[in-house]
C-alpha cells in the first residue's frame, strides 16, 4: 500500500488565526462579501438594503402583490384585535395596551424585518411571563400606574437585549434553548395560561396571584361560591365554538379563514348579547370603557432607577429571550416552506428595535406569533405589507371603534386565550423526542413540570440547566472507541458498532471524538490507560504478540489546549514505559501545529509515526513490527 506523507500545516501569524476564529464565530455568513469589487454607489445601495430590507422588495412591488397582502392583513387584523385585548389582560395590563402593541411594532418590523410571513404582535407566553414576574413585587390592581411603568421598562430592556444580540452577532446564545426545552416549556405555559383563564370562565372575583397549578386549582375550588352559572354557560358555548372552528381549519387548511375570523365573530356576538340582555348586571363581567386614540408616548414612564431596576432588567431579559426564540423559529419555519432566507441577526435587530420603539409608544413585549403567522401565510401574504395593513386596521379600530368593546365579556376573552394556547401543546413532537433521545425527553418533562408546579421562570431555568449539564457531560466525557478492520477492506470502524470488524494483533486503534482540553484531559488519560490494560490482557489471553502500537485516529479532534498537549505528552511517556509506540492518524492542522510546537525534541511527533489513514499506518508499521506483524 502506498503511504502518503503527512504535511505540516502552513505557518500563520497569531493575528491571522485570531481573525479567522473571530470571523467564523461572529460572521459565519460573511455579510460583507456582497460589497467586494462593487462601485461605491452600489455599495451604498446594498448597505441601505441590508439595514432596511424593505428597500429590497419595495421597488418591485405591484398591485397584484398588494391585493394578496391586503387580504392577509385584514385577515390577521381580525385575529389580532381580540388577541391583543386578551393577551394584555393575561399580562395584567389594560386591554388598550394590547391593541397599541398591534399598531406600532408591526410598522417597525415591516421596515426592518426580513421575513415575509411573520405577523407581529403580543403573544401568550411573553405576556404570561411579563405579568407573572412583575406581579411578584407590584400589584397590578393596587398600584396599576407603577405596574404599567415597569411593563414598559421591561419591554425596553427586552428590546435592548434583543437588538444587542443582533448588532454584536451573538445570536448563538439563544441556541441554548433547545427544541426539547421549548416544547416542554411552551406546553407547561399553555397549561398554566389555560388554568388562569378559569377565573374568567367561571366568573371568580378573588383569584390567586401565583402561577403554578396547585395554587390555581386550590383557588378555583375554594371560591365555588363565586362561580357564576351565566358566565359558565357563555364560556362553554364560545369555547366549544372556537375549538370547533380551530379543528375544522386544521382538517381543511383551505378553510383557514374560519378559525381566523372566529375570535372576532365571538367578540361581536358576545358583546351584542351582553348589550341587549344587560347581562353585565347579572354576573357577567365586561371589559368596560376603553380609551380612544392612537398610542400616547410613554418614554417619560420608563424607569431606570429605584428598587425595581433589577426586576425589570431580569423580566426584560427572560421575556426577550423567549419572544426572540419564538419569533425567529416562526420566521425560519415559513421561510423554509417558501424557500427564501431569513437572516437571524437582522431579525434580532428588527424585533429588538420594534420593542424599544414600542416601549416609548405604550406597547409591551411583541414578537412574531405562530398562530397569527400561520393565518398570514395561509391567507396568501406576499410581503411584510400585510403587517402594515393589519396595523392600519388596528389604527382605525383605535380611532373610531373602541366604544364598541365596552360590553365585551371577559369570559369570551378567556375562551380566545385558551383556544390560542392549546396549539402550543405539541404531542407529536414529544413522541418524536422520546423515540430519538431519552435525555432530551427528560429535559422536556423537567421544563413542563417545572413550569406547571413551580413557576414559568423556574421551569425554564431547570430545563436550561439540564441542557447545559448534558452539554458539559459531552464535553467532559468525550466518546472514545476501539476500532477494528472490516475484513477484505482497508476500512476501520467501531468494534461495538460493526460486529464483523476485527482487532489487529499488536495494534490498539482508538478514535477520540471530541476536542482535547482542560475539561476532559484527565478523563482521557484514565480511559486510554484502561483501554491499553484491557488490550494487553486480551493479547495475553489469546497468546498473541504483545501490544506494540497505539494508534490514535484524530479526525474528530478539532481543537487542543495546553492541558490537551500535556495529555499527549504524558500518554507518550506512559506508552514508552510499556515499549508501545504512539502513532497519530490524520491530526488536523490546528492540533498538529500546537503539538509540533510543544514537541521541540521530536519525542512524539516524529514523521515515521504520522499517517493520513489507519490502514496506511497499520500497513507501514506491520513492516517494522517483526515477523509476526508482517503476516497481518
Amino acid at each position: 500500500m502506498e503511504v502518503h506523507k503527512v504535511v505540516a500545516p502552513p505557518r500563520r501569524s497569531t493575528a491571522a488565526k485570531l481573525k479567522t476564529r473571530l470571523k467564523e464565530t461572529f460572521f459565519p455568513d460573511d455579510p460583507l462579501r456582497q460589497f467586494r469589487g462593487q462601485p461605491n454607489r452600489t455599495k451604498l445601495i446594498r448597505a441601505a438594503q441590508y439595514i432596511f430590507p424593505i428597500l429590497q422588495w419595495c421597488p418591485e412591488y405591484s398591485f397584484r402583490l398588494l391585493k394578496s397582502d391586503a387580504v392577509s392583513g385584514l385577515t390577521i387584523a381580525s385575529l389580532a384585535i381580540p388577541q391583543g385585548i386578551s393577551y394584555a389582560k393575561l399580562a395584567n395590563l389594560p386591554p388598550i395596551v394590547g391593541l397599541y402593541s398591534s399598531f406600532v411594532p408591526p410598522l417597525v418590523y415591516a421596515v426592518l424585518g426580513s421575513s415575509r410571513d411573520l405577523a407581529v404582535g403580543p403573544v401568550s407566553i411573553a405576556s404570561l411571563i411579563l405579568g407573572s414576574m412583575l406581579r411578584q413585587q407590584v400589584s397590578p390592581v393596587d398600584n396599576s400606574l407603577l405596574f404599567l411603568q415597569l411593563a414598559f421598562t421591561s419591554t425596553f430592556f427586552a428590546g435592548l437585549f434583543q437588538a444587542s444580540l443582533g448588532i454584536l452577532r451573538l445570536g448563538f446564545i439563544i441556541d441554548f434553548l433547545s427544541k426539547a426545552t421549548l416544547i416542554g416549556f411552551m406546553a407547561g405555559a399553555a397549561i398554566i395560561v389555560s388554568l388562569q383563564q378559569l377565573k374568567a370562565l367561571l366568573g371568580i372575583t378573588h383569584f390567586t396571584k401565583q402561577m403554578s397549578v396547585i395554587p390555581v386549582l386550590s383557588s378555583v375550588f375554594h371560591h365555588t361560591n363565586e362561580w357564576s352559572w351565566q358566565t359558565i354557560v357563555m364560556g362553554v358555548c364560545f369555547l366549544l365554538f372556537l375549538l370547533a372552528t380551530r379543528h375544522l381549519s386544521m382538517k381543511k387548511p383551505k378553510l383557514f379563514w374560519v378559525s381566523a375570523g372566529a375570535p372576532l365573530l365571538s367578540v361581536i356576538v358576545s358583546t351584542l348579547i351582553v348589550f341587549v340582555s344587560r347581562a353585565d348586571r347579572h354576573g357577567i363581567s365586561v371589559i368596560g370603557k376603553l380609551q380612544e386614540g392612537l398610542n400616547p408616548p410613554s418614554w417619560d414612564m420608563l424607569q431606570f432607577h429605584g428598587s425595581h431596576l433589577g426586576l425589570v432588567a431580569k423580566t426584560g431579559l427572560i421575556t426577550g429571550i423567549v419572544s426572540l426564540t419564538e419569533g425567529i423559529a416562526v420566521g425560519r419555519t415559513f421561510a423554509a416552506v417558501k424557500n427564501y432566507h431569513v437572516d437571524g441577526n437582522k431579525e434580532m435587530i428588527a424585533i429588538g428595535l420594534m420593542n424599544v420603539v414600542g416601549s416609548a409608544t405604550s406597547c409591551y413585549v411583541t414578537t412574531g406569533a405562530f398562530s397569527r403567522s400561520a393565518v398570514n401565510n395561509n391567507a396568501g401574504c406576499k410581503t411584510a405589507v400585510s403587517n402594515i395593513v393589519m396595523s392600519v386596521t388596528v389604527m382605525v379600530t383605535l380611532l373610531f371603534l373602541m366604544p364598541l368593546f365596552e360590553y365585551t365579556p371577559n369570559v369570551v376573552l378567556g375562551a380566545i386565550i385558551v383556544t390560542a394556547v392549546i396549539g402550543l401543546i405539541d404531542l407529536p413532537a414529544a413522541r418524536h423526542i422520546w423515540r430519538i433521545d431519552k435525555f432530551d425527553f427528560l429535559v422536556m418533562l423537567c421544563a413542563f413540570f417545572g413550569v406547571v408546579f413551580l413557576s414559568v421562570q423556574n421551569g425554564l431555568a431547570i430545563a436550561v440547566g439540564l441542557s447545559l449539564f448534558k452539554l458539559l457531560m459531552q464535553v467532559t466525557r468525550p466518546k472514545t472507541v476501539v476500532m477494528g478492520n472490516i475484513p477484505g477492506t482497508d476500512v476501520y470502524r467501531n468494534l461495538h458498532h460493526y460486529k464483523e470488524a476485527q482487532r489487529i494483533p499488536g495494534f490498539l486503534v482508538l478514535s477520540i471524538e471530541s476536542p482535547v482540553n482542560f475539561a476532559n484531559s484527565n478523563y482521557l488519560t484514565e480511559r486510554t490507560s484502561r483501554w491499553i490494560e484491557e488490550c494487553e490482557e486480551e493479547e495475553a489471553q489469546e497468546k498473541h504478540s504483545s501490544l506494540r502500537f497505539l494508534i490514535l485516529e484524530m479526525s474528530a479532534v478539532n481543537g487542543v489546549d495546553t492541558n490537551g498537549v500535556s495529555f499527549f505528552k504524558e500518554l507518550k511517556k506512559t506508552t514508552a514505559k510499556k515499549s508501545i509506540e504512539l502513532v497519530f492518524v490524520n491530526p488536523l492542522s490546528e492540533v498538529m501545529e500546537k503539538l509540533q510546537r510543544a514537541d521541540e525534541e521530536e519525542e512524539f511527533m516524529r514523521p515515521e509515526f504520522l499517517f493520513l489513514t489507519v490502514s496506511e499506518a497499520v500497513a507501514s508499521l506491520s513492516l517494522k513490527g517483526g515477523p509476526y506483524l508482517n503476516n497481518v
